[in-house]
């Protein structure tokens, strides 16, 4: 009994200590940005660090999305790597990692889903001094749902107690403005309406204008200029699971594809084809390719009943796992079965002849559902087509 009570005092002591040594690693940094959301985290937390960068702040980011990544001063970038998974305590070991730098800024994306994870991450690892929530959407509802009210509140978890926070949330801004004032935060509702077309220009990829907003109210709270914040931001790298467009012609045939794999919500998905579609003088058929993943099927449910009710799509292709499944959903939803065609678990080379013999001349297919599990495979292949 003395050595087990003694072996408990010793781990008491060694918490303690590690408790000790985090929060001096925390105040070390005078700047903590804390970045969640639904979608836009890491696009959101490069971009402010490519800002703070342009002006003279030395800082260190991290980002979750894609691919992890800690990205160091001069924008190079360390990859993360997950024997075990993904687990919260990863943040610690940035943050421990971005002390021993010494940079003023840390710009850390919140890798927590459940609520109550996401609270630890805010108030015990990085109680950060600004907050930033890209946005509410109805994505996890498993873990934050039911509803996208629910979603909001959960994301609230990360609002800072009695410092300021930013947003580009508006349906549901009342919500968040009401746990904000309870915490006594600051919080900002951002627009993308400063944020012009010339700006976008200069981004080598498809960015979005709210994210780019949210950097610049984050760099003017730091006291770098819109101008010098927007360079730092056009030499920031993208995310791989960034928004990107590539062309080919194959005998004859021009075909636009968008990697719109990483925004795997339905508000954010739909948003995206409007965007693209919108832009293109003649974007000819709409195919979308649907890499589904078994856990995350509710997802692929939902990305369905979008293509499906909201788009004027030609083609909706199946890849990825249990496609036989969802196949079933597509017909009790109404889909046609000619419109349907069912891949399952493919080399991107299937996927892509598939495409090309598509009765159409033009063709703007997408890319959507889930960046694991193939769909970075079928990018990186659609890729390769129009360097070739």
């Amino acid at each position: 009994m003395i050595i087990i009570a003694l072996l408990v005092g010793l781990i008491i002591l060694l918490g303690i200590a590690e408790h000790r040594r985090h929060q001096r690693h925390l105040l070390s940094i005078p700047i903590r940005i804390h970045v969640n959301g639904t979608r836009g985290k890491s696009s959101v937390t490069r971009l402010i660090a490519g800002a703070l960068r342009a002006g003279g702040i030395q800082t260190v980011a991290k980002t979750t999305g894609s691919a992890p990544q800690v990205i160091l001063e001069d924008g190079s970038e360390i990859p993360i790597i997950r024997p075990r998974g993904a687990n919260i305590i990863e943040q610690t070991r940035v943050i421990s990692f971005a002390a021993l730098r010494k940079p003023r800024a840390l710009v850390i994306e919140c890798m927590a889903v459940q609520p109550e994870y996401q609270w630890i991450a805010e108030h015990k690892m990085v109680r950060s001094t600004i907050g930033v929530i890209t946005n509410a959407r109805p994505d996890h509802l498993k873990e934050m749902g039911p509803t996208v009210e629910n979603v909001a509140r959960s994301l609230c978890n990360t609002l800072p107690w009695g410092k300021v926070a930013f947003t580009c949330e508006h349906k549901l801004i009342a919500l968040m403005k009401a746990v904000a004032a309870r915490r006594g935060t600051e919080l900002h509702e951002v627009t993308d309406k400063p944020v012009s077309d010339e700006d976008m220009r200069p981004f080598g990829y498809i960015e979005h204008k709210e994210n780019v907003a949210l950097a610049l109210a984050v760099a003017a709270q730091l006291g770098v200029t819109r101008e010098v914040a927007l360079e730092g931001m056009y030499r920031a790298a993208p995310d791989c699971g960034a928004l990107k467009k590539f062309s080919a012609v194959h005998e004859g045939k021009r075909i636009t594809f968008v990697n719109a794999l990483a925004a795997n919500d339905p508000e954010s998905t739909l948003a995206i084809w409007q965007r693209v579609t919108g832009v293109q003088d003649d974007p000819g058929a709409t195919v979308f390719i649907l890499n589904t993943r078994k856990d995350r099927f509710e997802r692929s449910e939902q990305l369905v009943e979008m293509v499906h009710q909201d788009t004027s799509y030609s083609r909706l292709v199946l890849i990825g796992e249990v496609t036989d499944k969802l196949l079933g959903v597509c017909y009790r939803m109404g889909l046609p079965q000619e419109k349907v065609i069912n891949l399952g678990m493919v080399y991107p080379e299937v996927t892509w002849n598939t495409v090309v013999g598509l009765p159409f001349e033009t063709m703007t297919v997408m890319g959507i559902g889930n960046v694991h599990g193939g769909g970075h495979e079928v990018a990186h292949y659609f890729r390769d087509r129009s360097a070739a």
